[in-house]
């Protein structure tokens, strides 16, 4: 679904207004943060994924958060069995999902005990009642009907729904059962929150009538819950206040909803048809990372071949097997896939070809929590190979980022003959915003020159001898008629390639390669001090760049400049980095994980970085970085 956007402003407006007249307040807010929570059987993610298309058709700009269990089906009832989805929808520039909810809708006592404490006092609470059974309150601890005393409604706006009664009663014409009825409660529930804020639903239907097309029966009925959720909110008394959030001023361009992975997945596929060269994947599925093979299967007429391996490290081998004979060869994976790739990392390395590795980091070690986000893979990525065995890094900072990082990755694996490391993570490959889609002409010439010529003195092609400027290696598609050569893992001797266990030749070969890492050309970093008065320098990667982001703001809002940093290319650094740093008097470093990027500063840079990290699975939440923040000012300004 894409938005075009013109004049600086989004089209549209509050849909069915007349029909509205009469039927009480209209709140007008900026901002509204809305969590659905319920089973990881409820469909909370569809019902949030809807609810997100229709705030970015309507030109609002917005932020996700989804959280869900790693089961396919977890529990029922249950605490681990809770699924939930955040939206962050505004009429202005937002960085982050939001903090807290201010609207919980809770599909169960599971939900409620999950979720509640995130809930503001004053926020809104809607309840499903229908699971407030006893049997479920005591699956979750919950000696008494937490609805049937005062504790909620003295702390929040409490609107009790029988979502799964009201939805039952309003397809009992349908020919369903009771069962399969109940199951549409979710679009009940989208219908309601859809009528509070005035979102338009001519475009949930249609999505509802195209993904069930084969069970037209199906179809209405999810159809006919979600006009009743609607209904619902226009004559029921409960609701007495509805709200308008107004279209985002964003540049103008069309624009459209994207994930993480689907950016990736498209940053990719323009990688290939801008290098002139095949792109091939080879995978094998993994959590968080399996969508990017999804979607990129589906682009065949882009000359992309995926290919679903037997396991990450024939994967690995299909893509760097592919790289060798001229393709553009790309792997994905999550952190424990890594581990197993690390081997072929290293030949890439060895053979110096060019070679994408996307790692979508979750939490660790081992299986860890495979749908939970984590940025824990960094020095992974930067020395988890035998011997000295360097890669570029790159990290993208949202989810529609993700479509340049891709082209960045390419471009540096194509010019450089080197296998890149692509750190997203979980937060960003699930998570949505818009996304400025851009002009085909605007994009990189990543064109590659292959070798068509013997280079040597002798007459012959050494397959070694470099590019003065970048360092790189000739690349040869083998077949190529007077360029027969031999690559492998064993050590090369400069130029001609030829195996080598002379130590004075090992020792530059090292050197050499390491050497072509470092002075990979990267922008600068840039420093976001608007009042050029700043004492304190926070720096970034990855999915903080939000939370960061947000966290600044609000410090500066309360009188206290604050500069922010974030990087992009983690290996090499960008050159200006050292200076940067050395401006501030003091250097903040949150991280998903235990100081990792804060290890590297130190070292490199012998900067004093404070190091602040948080490994719950979760990202970063503004509130607590702007608290981590203020106090640090504080302490330079004393």
């Amino acid at each position: 679904m894409t938005t075009d956007v013109g004049n600086g402003a989004a089209p549209g407006g509050s849909p069915d207004k007349t029909a509205r007249e009469g039927t009480g307040t209209v709140r007008k807010l900026d901002r509204v943060v809305i969590r659905f929570a319920g089973d990881s059987g409820d469909g909370m993610q569809l019902t949030g994924d809807r609810f997100t298309s229709e705030a970015a058709a309507f030109g609002n700009d917005l932020a996700t958060q989804p959280n869900f269990p790693a089961e396919i089906r977890a529990p029922q009832g249950t605490l681990p069995g809770v699924s939930s989805f955040q939206l962050h929808f505004a009429d202005y520039d937002i960085l982050t999902p939001g903090d807290r909810p201010d609207v919980l809708v809770a599909m169960n006592p599971a939900a409620l005990k999950a979720n509640i404490d995130d809930l503001p006092k004053g926020g809104i609470l809607i309840v499903n009642t229908d699971e407030f059974t006893k049997r479920n309150l005591v699956k979750v601890g919950y000696a008494a009907d937490p609805l049937e005393d005062n504790s909620l409604t003295e702390a929040y706006q409490v609107h009790k729904v029988a979502m799964a009664t009201l939805t039952i009663g309003a397809l009992e014409n349908t020919g369903l059962g009771k069962k399969d009825a109940e199951r549409a409660k979710n679009m009940f529930a989208l219908g309601l929150l859809s009528w509070m804020y005035h979102r338009p639903t001519e475009g949930t239907e249609r999505f509802l009538r195209e993904k069930f097309a084969k069970k037209p029966d199906i179809a209405e009925a999810n159809v006919l819950a979600f006009r009743a959720g609607w209904n619902y909110g226009e004559t029921t008394e409960s609701f007495a206040v509805t709200y308008e959030v107004a279209p985002a001023k964003l540049d103008q361009g069309t624009y459209r909803q994207i994930t993480g992975n689907t950016a990736l997945a498209y940053g990719l596929v323009a990688a290939g048809q801008q290098s002139g060269l095949p792109l091939v994947l080879g995978t094998y599925p993994i959590t968080p990372a399996s969508d990017i093979l999804h979607e990129l299967s589906k682009h065949k007429n882009f000359g992309i071949t995926t290919l679903q391996a037997e396991d990450e490290i024939a994967g690995i081998g299909a893509a760097l097997g592919a790289s060798y004979g001229g393709a553009l060869g790309v792997t994905s994976t999550s952190g424990p896939g890594v581990a197993l790739k690390s081997e072929t990392i290293g030949l890439a390395v060895m053979t110096e070809l060019p070679l994408i590795v996307i790692d979508v980091q979750r939490g660790g070690p081992s299986t860890g929590l495979p749908t939970k986000t984590e940025q824990a893979d960094l020095l992974q990525a930067m020395f988890g190979r035998n011997g000295e065995s360097p890669v570029a890094i790159v990290a993208p900072r949202s989810p529609s980022d993700c479509f340049d990082a891709a082209l960045e990755a390419a471009r540096i694996a194509l010019v450089y003959r080197t296998p890149v490391l692509l750190l997203s993570d979980g937060a960003i490959a699930n998570g949505s915003e818009p996304w400025l889609i851009p002009d085909v002409a605007d994009l990189p010439d990543l064109t590659v020159a292959f070798a068509t010529e013997p280079n040597a003195p002798d007459g012959t092609f050494w397959p070694y001898l470099r590019d003065p400027e970048t360092l790189a290696r000739p690349w040869a598609v083998p077949g190529t008629a007077g360029l027969q050569h031999r690559i492998g893992g064993l050590e090369k001797a400069d130029g001609t390639g030829n195996i080598s266990y002379d130590p004075a030749n090992h020792d530059y070969m090292v050197r050499l390669r390491q050497r072509k890492i470092d002075g990979i050309e990267v922008p600068d970093v840039e420093v976001e001090d608007p009042s050029g008065e700043a004492r304190v320098l926070v720096v970034g990667w990855g999915s903080s760049y939000g939370p960061i982001g947000a966290a600044a703001r609000r410090v500066r809002k309360l009188g206290m400049p604050v500069a922010h940093a974030h990087l992009r290319h983690l290996n090499p650094f960008p050159k200006n980095l050292g200076d940067v740093l050395a401006r501030y008097d003091r250097v903040v470093v949150p991280e998903m994980n235990l100081g990792q990027l804060a290890l590297l500063l130190r070292a490199k840079y012998l900067v004093d970085a404070i190091s602040y990290t948080k490994v719950q699975g979760l990202p970063f939440k503004a509130e607590e970085l702007q608290d981590v923040l203020a106090d640090v000012i504080k302490g330079v300004s004393e």
